[in-house]
Parts: structure tokens; sequence; C-alpha cells
């Protein structure tokens, strides 16, 4: 009997630590992140000929060269930045169309009018070929994703601008701003919408957020007063530009003349 006893009190103790046993067993885990591993999967030339592959991305590419190609303009003729010495038809264009798409910004959200712009040579990196133009063509002109910036400067800072086109003696796309270049090699006769050089006066370049940082040795925009981005890439406003112009303008007028 006494053993009896004894064997239902050890039954009792682990039927005990069973119930415990499942409680526990059968409770919510909390689990942690503590390390993600991933490796690079390399697309090589047969694996893009890959019929599955084709047909998943045939519907993207499909939908993404129907934008590009898509008519905005139409230009009479081509124009090439290695056409001039001193201005160029394409340089003409982008430069007036950052000063007309860039107002319309500007205007709204400063109350104030761009006086001028000047971008760099390099920045062009395509023909606008006659013919057509598409979005297509805005990309391959501006393939960056560069923005539309306006920077206040002096009047007394201008020189400085002008210095620098004479001295890198390339085609650096202007609108707004004319000179003539003296025989010593310096600028005179300096006008801006017009107007001669006020040397008091606070005006507002537009360039983009490359230069305005300094590149391509522009360091005059970093004495500025006041930089406005207006979150508008230079690839957008010529987009926008070819959609309002219809047919693209030839500009021929000179904006810098020599003795």
């Amino acid at each position: 009997m006494a053993k009896l006893k004894k064997y239902n009190g050890f039954l009792k103790l682990f039927v005990i630590f069973l119930t415990f046993f499942f409680i526990f067993s059968c409770s919510q885990k909390n689990y942690n992140l503590t390390k993600i591993e991933g490796k690079q999967l390399a697309v090589t030339e047969k694996d893009a000929e890959n019929q599955t592959i084709k047909n998943f991305i045939k519907p993207y590419r499909d939908h993404i060269n129907k934008d590009l190609d898509s008519v905005l303009a139409y230009s009479p003729e081509t124009l090439d930045k290695s056409m001039g010495k001193w201005q160029t038809t394409i340089g003409n264009l982008i430069a007036d169309a950052c000063v007309q798409q860039g107002n319309l910004v500007f205007k709204i959200r400063e109350k104030k009018d761009i006086d001028f712009c000047i971008l760099n040579y390099g920045g062009i990196r395509a023909i606008l070929p006659k013919g057509n133009v598409t979005t297509r063509t805005a990309f391959e002109i501006m393939p960056f994703e560069n923005n539309l910036v306006v920077v206040a400067l002096k009047g007394n800072q201008i020189p400085e601008i002008t210095s620098y086109i004479i001295k890198v003696q390339k085609a650096q796309p202007l609108s707004g701003l004319t000179f003539t270049i003296s025989k010593d090699k310096t600028a005179k006769n300096i006008l801006i919408q017009g107007k001669p050089l006020d040397l008091n006066k606070l005006y507002y370049v537009a360039t983009n957020d490359y230069l305005a940082n300094g590149g391509d040795y522009m360091t005059f925009f970093a004495k500025n007063f006041q930089k406005f981005d207006l979150n508008y890439k230079l690839r957008n406003v010529l987009i926008d530009y070819f959609k309002e112009v219809d047919t693209i303008p030839i500009l021929r007028d000179i904006r810098i003349t020599e003795e």
C-alpha cells in the first residue's frame, strides 16, 4: 500500500511536469532578424536572349519606347554644338528654353524674373537632328539628372562670368547676356536683357546645379547672395519647351562679338 502511494505521488509530479512542458513548448516565440544575406545575379548576354526573360521584359520595354518616341516638335535643320565659335544654335536654344520655362516657376515661387542664363558646353551630349523631335531626343541631349537653379549675383560679379567665357573659348549656352570681346581679350558693352550692366544691381542667373556648385571651374557662383533650386530637371525643361514651340526655332542671333 505504501508503494502505491509513492507511485501515485511520482505520477502526479510527472503529469505536472508534462503540463508545464506543453504550455511552454506551445507558447508564442518572438523572432528577431539578425542577418540579411544576398548575392548579385548577373544577367549575361545569353540570359538576355532567353525567350522567357524577353517575354517578361517586353511590355515594360514597349511602354517606355512608346513614351520616348512620342513626337513633341519638328526641327527644320540639325542643331550641333560644334557649329560655332562663341555661340551655337543648339546652345542658344537650350539657354533660351531655360529662361522661358524657368521663369514660369521662378515668377510664381519667388515673384522675380530670371535675368540671364549660362550653361556649359560639355553639358550638351548630342545633336538635335533634323526632323521629328521626340522625348528620346531630350534624353539624349540632356542625359544627366541636373536641376535648373537660379543664383543671385551682384552686378560687379558679372565680369567674372564674361572673363570665364573668354578664357575657356568654348560656346557656352547663353541667353539674356551679350557682350563684345575687345582686342585685349576683355569684355565690354555688357548688356543684360538689352540694358547696360548695373554694377550695383542684383541679377538672377539661371544655370544647373552642377555649375551652381562650382562645376567646370565656375567658381563665381560660390559667391552668390542667394540660391534657388527650382526642382526642374533640364531634360524636362527641354521636353516642356518642345511641346510648346511645335517647330524648333533656329536662333542665329549673335550674343558674343569680337572686335
